[in-house]
């Protein structure tokens, strides 16, 4: 298919052109009726498509229905249905009235465009256009807050049994007619895996249940040898990884060779083998859910969108610090802090690993320390006195003890006698051998984080600046919670092109346009 070129000349008198010209000032739809082919030119995703074939529909066309698509959180059917019937979409996209031009297109153009452009070298390409009009507007500065969301999977949590049957199942399909034969010629027979769901059992007979239990780990297994050492396609190796993490994750084998499912769940455990990138997770102690999370960095001052990313459930938002603030590297002469560039987050992102890592490109770190452990109301690390320059750490009671240091960076203080007689002992341990603080290798770090995060300016400052991210968040969320893909590159493609929508709303708001000196706002 070659590439499709829209119609740039308009069309005089055109209803739909004369209707909503007039009424739509300040909204997106504004935007890319007068922006469009500035915003997303055709040749911008010529590399999409080939020398030969049928013209396509018009790619600036397409990455405008995906925008509003987003922003309306619409299926691919409904998309193209306010496409052909609602004259704001038709005003956006430039098509015009119906007696003319594109009426009409399939569902199917969307979901091969979405896949062309996900498997090119560049799938970020209609959010980075964004951020590079919102910088050349002037609208991006050099402070940054980060925060994420919980995205929820949009399938069903399997418990083990369910888990690892479809596993089993799924690998018997990937297999050859040759292959599936020889494999089912090593099960039990017990089971023919033809049917989805559990198997037949008396579930609430715990005996029977463990039988079941075995039997299918036992199938599993014998699989996993038969494959052992073979060159397999793609698609049955995956399989065959998905089988063996599943089983690894949830069950064990006694003794006597009796596989039972183990106590606990794994960190990193896969809940479903339709989504195997989903993860359990949580933003609280009580929040749980399943799925991923969106994280995302802004500019506090105009809340433009500077990075987005998905992660499964389970990572740390921490871990995300880098790849979110990495433009804050390529250096600015404007800042807070002597000029520098400034992150804020909450405690999340307050480890000290993450203020090194700042520490170390020179970002002032505008960001929470993570609280201190706390067990009964007892005494935390902050009530003892830590001096780093004499290595020597000091209890509540006025008892001095020794810091001992590693080659690591990490230490220890241990108060043991000291903590016997002490009169504040049940308020400090109950451990036998008496009190013990430790330090990490960013202690010093972490001890200066938490001198300056109490001083009255930086949490005015912090007040001020870091809840602006919630917003913004709400602006994402809003459009739906739940994840609308499966897999973590298809829900952070999906994750940027919603961030990229968001921006375009929000520049429209700010009155961003082209005239001969470039890309400006209204006030500029």
């Amino acid at each position: 298919m070659t590439l499709g070129l829209a119609e740039r000349q308009q069309v005089l008198g055109d209803p739909v052109e004369e209707f909503c010209g007039d009424r739509l000032g300040g909204t997106v739809f504004e935007l890319l009726a007068r922006e469009r082919d500035r915003l997303f030119p055709d040749e911008m995703f010529a590399d999409l498509f080939t020398g030969t074939g049928r013209r396509s529909v018009p790619p600036s066309v397409v990455a405008c229905v995906m925008v509003l698509q987003r922003l309306e959180n619409l299926s691919d059917r409904e998309a193209v249905d306010r496409f052909t019937y609602d004259a704001r979409w038709r005003f956006a996209c430039g098509v015009g009235g119906w007696d003319q031009g594109l009426v009409e297109f399939v569902h199917t153009v969307l979901v091969r465009f979405r896949m062309r452009l996900e498997a090119s070298e560049d799938p970020r390409r209609i959010f980075a256009r964004t951020t590079q009009i919102a910088a050349e507007c002037g609208l991006v500065g050099v402070k940054r807050v980060l925060d994420s969301a919980p995205l929820f999977d949009a399938v069903a949590t399997m418990d083990t049994v369910t888990l690892v049957r479809s596993a089993i199942r799924g690998l018997l399909r990937a297999a050859d007619a040759e292959l599936e034969a020889e494999l089912r010629g090593a099960l039990s027979g017990e089971d023919d895996y033809a049917a989805a769901g559990k198997p037949a059992c008396d579930w609430d007979d715990a005996e029977a249940r463990a039988a079941a239990v075995d039997r299918l780990a036992a199938d599993g297994w014998v699989l996993l040898e038969t494959l052992e050492g073979r060159q397999l396609q793609d698609e049955v190796d995956q399989a065959a990884e998905l089988l063996a993490c599943v089983i690894g994750q949830d069950l064990q084998r006694d003794e006597d060779g009796t596989w039972r499912i183990v106590r606990g769940v794994s960190s990193d455990r896969i809940i479903s083998t339709v989504d195997p990138d989903a993860r359990h997770g949580r933003k609280s102690t009580a929040g749980k859910f399943d799925g991923y999370k969106g994280h995302i960095a802004i500019d506090p001052d105009t809340e433009i969108i500077t990075a987005t990313s998905a992660s499964a459930a389970n990572v740390a938002d921490g871990q995300l610090t880098g790849s979110l603030t990495g433009d804050l590297d390529d250096g600015h002469d404007d800042g807070d802090d002597d000029g520098r560039p400034s992150v804020f987050g909450d405690a999340a992102y307050g480890s000290g690993e993450q203020l090194a890592d700042l520490h170390e490109r020179d970002i002032v770190a505008m960001v929470k320390t993570q609280p201190l452990s706390n067990h009964n109301g007892r005494f935390t690390k902050d009530d003892f006195f830590i001096d780093l320059d004499e290595m020597t750490v000091t209890c509540p009671a006025a008892h001095t003890v020794a810091l001992r240091r590693a080659d690591s960076g990490r230490g220890q203080a241990q108060f043991g006698r000291h903590c016997h007689d002490c009169p504040l002992r049940a308020s400090c341990t109950d451990a036998k051998g008496g009190r013990t603080i430790g330090i990490t290798e960013h202690e010093e770090l972490l001890a200066a984080q938490r001198a300056r995060q109490a001083d009255p300016d930086w949490v005015a400052d912090y007040r001020a600046t870091r809840p602006k991210v919630e917003r913004k968040l709400a602006h994402l969320v809003r459009r739906g919670r739940t994840a609308r893909r499966r897999g973590l590159q298809r829900v952070d493609a999906d994750w940027n092109l919603l961030a990229g929508a968001i921006n375009l709303a929000r520049l429209a708001t700010l009155g961003v346009r082209y005239d001969t000196g470039g890309w400006a706002t209204a006030t500029a």
